[in-house]
């Protein structure tokens, strides 16, 4: 590599203690290991919770629907569906009004284990919001959703 092509030691300091997209990757880790920790009694990962939880609907959602949701591409949502499923959690069917698309809903052992994980989440996000001191959980959150 030549001289010209070195990017100055300085630039590293700078992307490592100001890059939003660094310090929102590293704390979006650190949260996904607590609620996995907190969840694998359940044999639950906080994905999965995440992926219950938005089929918990009046209404079986679709495929497009819940991919959109939880910002995932259709494909990475359906690999994601197909252990729940054979967990025999979630159950995937073809819409009737549209043969082409896909609805998912809830088993009665997927909204048995939600309620069940519920309580644990509540706790553990109760956890992470006392971690955010002085700061407004309320306003992360919404800053967060700006960004999405």
């Amino acid at each position: 590599m030549s001289k010209r092509d070195d990017v100055p030691y300085e630039i590293t300091h700078l992307v490592r203690d100001t890059c939003l997209c660094l310090h929102v990757q590293r704390a979006a880790r650190a949260v996904a290991r607590r609620f996995d920790e907190a969840l694998r009694p359940l044999a639950l990962t906080n994905g999965q919770f995440s992926l219950l939880m938005s089929l918990n609907r009046p209404e079986p959602p679709s495929i497009g629907s819940v991919a959109h949701l939880l910002a995932m591409d259709r494909t990475t949502l359906t690999a994601n569906l197909k252990p729940l499923e054979r967990r025999g959690l979630v159950t995937v069917t073809v819409d009737e009004a549209d043969r082409r698309s896909r609805r998912m809903a809830l088993t009665s052992a997927g909204r048995s284990l939600l309620a069940a994980a519920v309580p644990i989440w509540k706790r553990t996000h109760a956890a992470i919001d006392r971690l955010l001191g002085a700061s407004s959980p309320d306003r992360l959150r919404s800053d967060l959703m700006a960004l999405s």
